[in-house]
């Protein structure tokens, strides 16, 4: 097989499986084809997507939906003004064994998910938004001076 051939039985298949995920999105989020498509778009090529609109849209919807379709793991978090950085990423808490010994582990947040809905954004303090903008570039966040890796696939779709 050449590599042309190769190639081209590549992207065929990737068409039909994008296809597949589309479709099945489809019998869920009805009407909304363009935005669908954006989304997947996003997530396919590696990328993070803002979508703004007034509530009730079914911006929530979708990105649940894209995430039991792919089998991904999905976690929601709603910024608003006093959410810290440590609630979305994480912290070190101490943990005592039974001989009384005291030892710090992670604990970790909400953006150890592989698709993460960042719900209303613009709510957040600087500070927050930067931590989750460190998570998305970097696909790690780092508490207490150690990096904690995120899984991949890792996309962020953001509300605002």
């Amino acid at each position: 097989m050449t590599p042309a051939n190769n190639f081209e039985s590549q992207v065929k298949q990737f068409r039909k499986e994008y296809d597949q995920v589309y479709q099945e999105i489809s019998k869920v989020i009805v009407g909304h084809a363009n935005i669908v498509h954006g989304v997947l778009t996003c997530l396919f090529v590696g990328g993070h997507a803002l979508l703004e609109g007034v509530p009730g849209l079914g911006k929530t919807l979708l990105i649940r939906t894209l995430s039991q379709v792919l089998d991904l793991h999905f976690s929601r978090i709603q910024f608003t003004p006093d959410l810290m950085p440590s609630d979305i990423m994480g912290t070190n808490i101490i943990n005592e064994d039974a001989s009384g010994k005291r030892a710090f582990s992670f604990q970790s947040g909400p953006i150890f998910a592989q698709i993460v809905l960042a719900d209303e954004i613009n709510r957040a303090t600087p500070k927050t938004q930067s931590a989750l903008l460190e998570a998305m570039q970097e696909h790690s966040v780092t508490v207490g001076g150690v990096i904690h890796r995120l899984q991949e696939p890792f996309f962020v779709m953001a509300t605002q």
